[in-house]
């Protein structure tokens, strides 16, 4: 049997199991893979190329510098920003998380752009408690919909250099804004008012996700914000210049800190570093009795209305449970140090369905207890080592690394600098910055393994060799001949529109810069052929390979959402087949009355 037919079988069959969904797609390419491999139409040297192509380092690179964005609490501050700008609004959210990941793209590659923003976009979900596959499709769509509208986008080099290599004067940086711009507009209008309701109502990774901040559920389980106090440390206070910890049996008898606000400078949370000074105000849980306040000078200020800074991301609140065997049983907390031991805060215990409060540290621990506990989110990481006691559930949202934020982001700045202005090979860059950030630790390699998204790793590089058998064996070439045969004589926006049509249907199975490859020169033929101006054609074959909205093969940024978001290929033929249709007649009109086809 022909090569071309085999490639028609297996892609067929490939897109019957995928629209089926009965397998996992990961599975299904890596089935694509060996079949390409066993029959002989991809050469054995080739079949596992698309485990060194440029999109899987690019993604492999991308996923470690998220890791670092959201250990270091960048993502945080951006997820933060969002959600005070759109609040719970769901329309609002759609069209901020469009409109970030639209401009973002438009001065860097795809891919960074989603790398950058999806751990912002979980934060934002989790916040707003909003499913993550509302927002994550709008994220990748918003990235392909404003890499349209400049030069830096893959598919729109490719095409320039096509041009400059045929000895046509090439593309410049904002060549393509007059046509790419509205149709990012009109892409933005249509996903806030109908995509959105077009999007999936529940997901997978919505179940994974915690409605709300895990700190702010504890809080609210133990009744954290009942009983809170602002003490003022006065000069005659014997705690003035003294760490908290070296009190460790005194003070929890009395009170227990919860957070220190020093009269200059940010909020600190009670660790074996905080030491009190004169001025300070301590928020506390507790009763305590005048006498005991003149004793350790102290003052109680008047209650006020505003929610008291008791967390942030770097100091979340966390629960731990006294494993069975744990040397801890029938000791109190203070007898065991656990301040200064673990360095965090224990603010609340619960036994037989309740909470406890109350002279906790001079408690016996039993077996069964939880234990409310606040501190550095780096501290409590800890605890997944410790085998007296068992971490229940970790924040999401916890910044493990605030010291290092700085940092990440001139990293992160850097490496997106040196990928826009094509200093050196994307995937190369990204790579390079992901070394540099685990080199400063601003991250560990072990939380960066445990991040990267392997499901989109493994369904790019198993889909891989489909796209070389397409190019390879003349089957794109074969058919677009044929049907650029078949139309004769036509008008040069027909003819455009026909190229623009072939490239995006290229571009939902072919990955990657292929489809701009196979197509340009043969828009360049045509044009010659017709006596029509190229720029208008190989602007319609740029274009078009952007128009990634119909599977998630047609572009990595779609594979990148595709698992976190809980999305099928359903999915994004449900959402993407009407954006592709108005896309496409934004881009006729662009052609017509800007390039006077």
């Amino acid at each position: 049997m022909p090569p071309q037919w085999i490639t028609v079988i297996i892609l067929g069959s490939a897109i019957l199991l995928l629209t089926i969904t009965k397998l996992r797609p990961d599975l299904i390419a890596l089935m694509v893979m060996l079949a390409l491999g066993i029959t002989g139409v991809v050469d054995h040297t080739l079949i596992f190329s698309g485990f060194a192509s440029s999109a899987v380092m690019t993604i492999l690179g991308i996923s470690m510098i998220s890791v670092a964005l959201q250990q270091t609490g960048a993502a945080n501050a951006i997820g933060r920003l969002m959600f005070k700008m759109g609040g719970k609004s769901e329309i609002l959210l759609v069209l901020l998380v469009s409109l970030f990941s639209a401009t973002l793209s438009l001065f860097m590659n795809n891919i960074a752009a989603v790398g950058v923003l999806l751990p912002a976009v979980m934060s934002l979900s989790r916040r707003s408690q909003t499913p993550p596959g509302r927002l994550l499709m709008p994220l990748a769509f918003g990235t392909i919909l404003g890499g349209m509208a400049t030069l830096l986008t893959t598919s729109n080099i490719i095409v320039s250099g096509a041009l400059k290599d045929a000895g046509i004067s090439s593309f410049g940086l904002l060549d393509f804004f007059p046509v790419g711009a509205p149709v990012v507009l009109v892409g933005i209008l249509y996903l806030v008012f109908v995509g959105r309701k077009l999007l999936p109502k529940s997901t997978a990774s919505e179940k994974a996700s915690s409605p709300q901040a895990l700190s702010e559920k504890l809080m609210a389980q133990y009744h954290l914000e009942t009983g809170l106090s602002r003490l003022k440390v006065l000069n005659n206070s014997p705690l003035v210049d003294q760490s908290i910890f070296a009190n460790n049996c005194l003070i929890p008898i009395q009170m227990r800190v919860i957070r220190v606000l020093p009269q200059k400078g940010r909020p600190q949370v009670v660790s074996p570093d905080t030491v009190l000074h004169s001025g300070d105000t301590l928020i506390v849980s507790g009763k305590m009795d005048e006498t005991t306040l003149a004793a350790l000078g102290l003052e109680l200020l008047p209650a006020v209305k505003e929610e008291l800074p008791i967390t942030d991301a770097a100091n979340p609140l966390a629960e731990v449970l006294l494993s069975p065997h744990s040397q801890w049983v029938g000791k109190t907390l203070c007898e065991i140090n656990f301040r200064i031991r673990y360095g965090l805060n224990v603010l609340a215990l619960w036994r037989q369905g309740a909470p406890i409060h109350e002279n906790i540290s001079n408690l016996e621990l039993q077996t069964g207890d939880a234990l409310l506990i606040q501190g550095g989110a780096e501290y409590i990481r800890q605890l997944e080592q410790d085998k007296d006691l068992v971490l229940l559930e970790e924040d999401p949202d916890s910044v493990i690394r605030p010291k290092k934020l700085g940092l990440a982001l001139l990293i992160t700045i850097l490496t997106l600098s040196f990928a826009a202005f094509d200093v050196l090979p994307v995937a190369l860059v990204v790579l390079a910055g992901a070394v540099l950030l685990l080199l400063t630790g601003c991250m560990s390699l072990n939380d960066a393994f445990q991040r990267i998204e392997w499901k989109a790793i493994f369904l790019i590089a198993g889909m891989w060799p489909l796209t070389i058998a397409i190019r390879d064996t003349g089957l794109a070439a074969g058919v677009t001949t044929s049907l650029l045969h078949w139309l004769g004589p036509v008008s040069p926006l027909i003819i455009a529109g026909f190229f623009l049509l072939i490239s995006m249907l290229l571009t939902q199975f072919m990955s990657g810069p292929v489809a701009p490859i196979i197509i340009i020169p043969l828009a360049l033929s045509a044009a010659k052929n017709f006596g029509i101006d190229p720029h208008p054609l190989a602007l319609a074959v740029a274009l078009g390979c952007s128009l990634a909205f119909i599977t998630p093969l047609g572009h990595p940024v779609n594979i990148m959402v595709m698992n976190p978001g809980g999305y099928t290929f359903k999915d994004y033929a449900r959402v993407g087949f009407p954006l592709t249709l108005l896309s496409i007649a934004t881009i006729l009109l662009g052609l017509h009355f800007i390039w006077g086809l």
